[in-house]
């Protein structure tokens, strides 16, 4: 899967990176150069559009309603990037890189179009769902032509790139939304993003074959594990786990006592069902075997980084819309907060990158603690304030996370059984895009039973904002403990000996116990 060569890559080549003697200017140059180049704008896409957006939003349901939608434009999105990250690996391997990153960016255009044309929410969500889609596909064809375009000693500077146009991202993309809104129009963000797609698909197209040319170090067959797996695309499955995740967001549109309960029944065996699809394919699995739960080390682990990202992305979506109202911020000022949040992950993942594997269990732990306290320091500053409080704690989210997340995949492929290692590795970006969308769900059903829209769609005045902002994080704490359980469990196993990193793993599951 193309979403492993990403986190994989973002993860253990990152490192590298910080102490690679591979010169920049080797990078730099005529052949490489532009490869550089399209990789960079294909994330750089896909990393800005989230920020842009939330920056957006309270300018956008103030003009075409929608509030209680809301959730939904996130929810869609991680829909979209899901079932594009899985589709690409195969496309890439029948069709070559350039022919779909010129699909996914038409899509992604498409989308953007949509949006910015879109007289009510509906017609936006769909513009969203194939900017999901679209931006998705992107990321994971830049990854997969990070493999493809470079040689070896090459790859982890291309990485180092890439995670300075993630950084980048996280300052420009609430300055761009922010600055379309406070001097222009909501609507231009969209088509500044809509005409970025278009060049870079006519750039591909333009480039042809020469995208996907086999390097000086690499024959053009060696490529990534997830390409040569071969297998149908899993249609059904990605159904079924689309289908839950809407369901469960459909559930919170109109809370009713019956209605409510009945959707979100709904949409856990529509999860059922696709596990039990997945648990039935044998080597075409999109997960490993037992995914979700204690029971196993990586299950713990997956099940870890789903209730996290589930439990944090309502900052994210009603952020921005609660600091403008509530407490009278700037749109730029709500944007940067969010964006602070992104600064401090890098920043800590960056300072702590050349950590030993013997450090992994406590660095995991607390990292999570960390995420865990600042999730019960939003419902409290995010509802009563000041602004620089939640600032603070939405850069301790930041920072817990970016204390964990590169050991969590470090210590989940090694504790991944014998052939699970690249399906491991695969299952992470993934579980954590589904995450994002179940926990937007999620959070939409608490916002609109708190009365986050009491009167139609007017934002609700006095006392109703306030507990509906302290209702939307409060609700997030049952999961962010699951979370912590789950952690607790994936720390204290044990790394299999006879695998890379056995010792130090071993050794520091004892430490983190």
């Amino acid at each position: 899967m193309t979403s492993a060569a990403k986190h994989r890559l973002h993860g253990a080549f990152m490192v590298e990176a910080e102490h690679s003697a591979v010169p920049w200017r080797d990078v730099f140059t005529r052949v490489y150069g532009p490869s550089l180049a399209l990789v960079c704008l294909g994330v750089w896409l896909h990393a800005a559009d989230a920020l842009l957006v939330s920056t957006m939003m309270p300018a956008i349901v103030a003009e075409i309603g929608g509030i209680r939608l809301i959730a939904w434009t996130v929810a869609l999105y991680e829909i979209g990037s899901i079932v594009a990250g899985a589709a690409s690996g195969l496309l890439a391997l029948r069709l070559g890189t350039p022919r779909p990153m010129v699909a996914a960016a038409g899509l992604f255009a498409a989308g953007c179009a949509l949006s910015a044309l879109a007289p009510e929410m509906w017609m936006l969500l769909a513009g969203r769902l194939l900017q999901g889609l679209g931006g998705g596909g992107l990321m994971a064809l830049s990854f997969v032509s990070v493999g493809l375009l470079f040689p070896r000693r090459l790859v982890a500077r291309v990485m180092g790139a890439v995670s300075t146009v993630w950084a980048v991202s996280a300052f420009l993309g609430p300055l761009i939304g922010g600055l379309f809104v406070e001097f222009a129009n909501w609507r231009l963000g969209f088509w500044f993003f809509a005409v970025q797609a278009v060049l870079l698909a006519l750039w591909i197209a333009a480039r042809g074959d020469s995208a996907q040319r086999p390097t000086d170090s690499r024959p053009a067959d060696n490529r990534p594990a997830e390409q040569t797996a071969g297998g149908r695309f899993p249609v059904f499955r990605l159904m079924w786990l689309s289908a839950g995740v809407v369901s469960i967001a459909y559930a919170g549109i109109e809370i009713t006592a019956l209605r409510t309960p009945t959707f979100v029944a709904l949409g856990v065996v529509c999860f059922i069902v696709f596990l039990r699809l997945e648990a039935a394919r044998g080597g075409n699995r999109l997960l490993p075997q037992r995914p979700i739960g204690l029971g196993t080390p990586l299950g713990a682990a997956l099940t870890m980084i789903l209730c996290f990202t589930a439990a944090t992305i309502a900052l994210s979506i009603y952020g921005p819309l609660i600091m403008t109202r509530l407490h009278g911020a700037p749109i730029l000022v709500a944007g940067y907060i969010l964006a602070l949040e992104a600064v401090a992950w890098a920043a800590v993942a960056a300072l702590l990158s050349g950590a030993p594997e013997r450090r992994d269990p406590a660095l995991i732990v607390t990292g999570m603690t960390l995420v865990a306290l600042s999730i019960a320091g939003l419902a409290y500053s995010v509802s009563q304030g000041p602004l620089w409080l939640i600032a603070a704690f939405a850069m301790l989210q930041g920072a817990g996370f970016g204390m964990a997340w590169t050991f969590i995949l470090r210590r989940a492929t090694a504790l991944a059984p014998p052939g699970e290692v690249e399906r491991a590795a695969a299952a992470i970006p993934t579980v954590q895009r589904l995450g994002y969308a179940l926990g937007a769900a999620f959070a939409g059903i608490v916002a609109n039973a708190a009365g986050i829209a009491a009167e139609g769609e007017a934002l609700p005045s006095g006392d109703s904002l306030p507990f509906a902002a302290a209702a939307i994080f409060l609700a997030c704490l049952p999961l962010a403990a699951l979370g912590l359980l789950a952690a607790a469990r994936f720390v204290r196993a044990e790394t299999p000996q006879g695998q890379d990193g056995a010792e130090s793993g071993t050794e520091a599951g004892h430490e983190g116990s």
